[in-house]
């Protein structure tokens, strides 16, 4: 198609909605914009087709030859513009949106949440992704994530939907009756981490500590670590927002603690995300705003 050859856009958007209302007035009222800039765009239309396509008429206008015959053909253009938009955004909201986090964020903070999203925006179907892998963010694919970012290390601006002490929790049983006060002395406990994440070894890093032996290390998904820690199969880093109830209860202690510097933030991937996955960030912002821990 040679595009050079159509008039702009807007001006024949002005003659159309003119055609349709009848007057420049309601025209206006239809396009959100002044009488004046109707009336321009259609004297911008006329010179560019070197012909009049509207007489007045009364309190009115009247569409000439030539103007019933481009109101015919826009008409049917539009509708089939109008259609072709309507078409994506009903496929688009159809369309499962796909959220990425790690499977400890998904059981312990999103799943509590998750009723409360399907209640009030029970049209959007949503497909969860519980992985600690960084999954590409793509309009086909997984639309929005939630990911683990430590304070200290944030290399970008951060979305957070909740911040939160990490620390090392143990449940009683396993601790017995030991003082534990210099992270050395847990070197020689068994650590429970989460797959494809070196968050034991960052922890010992972060203390000055060298390991000059292998740790007892498990690794597994992080919502099975939630379940073996309160089993008190070993001790793990961990989010505190995660167990606050149990450490409340006293069935779960905290050994050390590092304050707020875990930020669970939104990312979305970088094209324009549909309706349906924005409702879900606005959501989810709206529950961040009772989780900072």
């Amino acid at each position: 198609m040679n595009w050079s050859g159509l008039p702009p856009l807007n001006s024949l958007r002005a003659f159309a909605a003119l055609a349709e209302a009848g007057s420049y007035k309601k025209a206006a009222i239809i396009l959100s914009v002044t009488h004046a800039a109707v009336s321009q765009q259609v004297r911008t239309l006329e010179d560019r087709l070197s012909t009049s396509l509207v007489v007045p008429d009364g309190r009115g206008i009247r569409l000439t030859k030539d103007g019933l015959t481009l109101a015919h053909e826009l008409n049917a253009g539009f509708s089939m513009v109008r259609a072709g938009v309507e078409n994506i955004i009903t496929s688009g909201a159809t369309h499962p949106v796909q959220l990425s986090t790690s499977p400890a964020f998904a059981m312990e903070w999103l799943m509590p949440r998750i009723q409360d999203f399907q209640s009030t925006h029970s049209e959007i179907p949503l497909l969860l992704n519980p992985t600690a892998r960084l999954v590409d963010l793509r309009p086909d694919g997984v639309e929005v994530a939630i990911r683990y970012r430590d304070k200290r290390r944030l290399d970008r601006p951060a979305t957070p939907v909740l911040v939160s002490d990490m620390v090392v929790i143990a449940a009683p049983a396993l601790i017995q009756d030991r003082t534990i006060g210099n992270p050395e002395e847990l070197i020689d406990l068994p650590w429970l981490q989460e797959l494809d994440t070196n968050e034991v070894a960052d922890w010992f890093a972060y203390r000055g500590i060298n390991i000059t032996k292998p740790l007892m290390i498990t690794q597994m998904p992080g919502n099975l670590i939630m379940q073996a820690v309160r089993r008190g199969d070993g001790i793990s880093y961990t989010a505190r927002a995660f167990f606050q109830e149990d450490i409340r209860a006293g069935s779960m202690k905290v050994l050390f603690s590092d304050s707020a510097v875990g930020i669970y933030c939104i990312e979305t991937c970088k094209e324009p995300l549909r309706q349906s996955a924005k409702t879900l960030v606005e959501w989810l912002h709206s529950q961040s705003q009772t989780c900072v821990v």
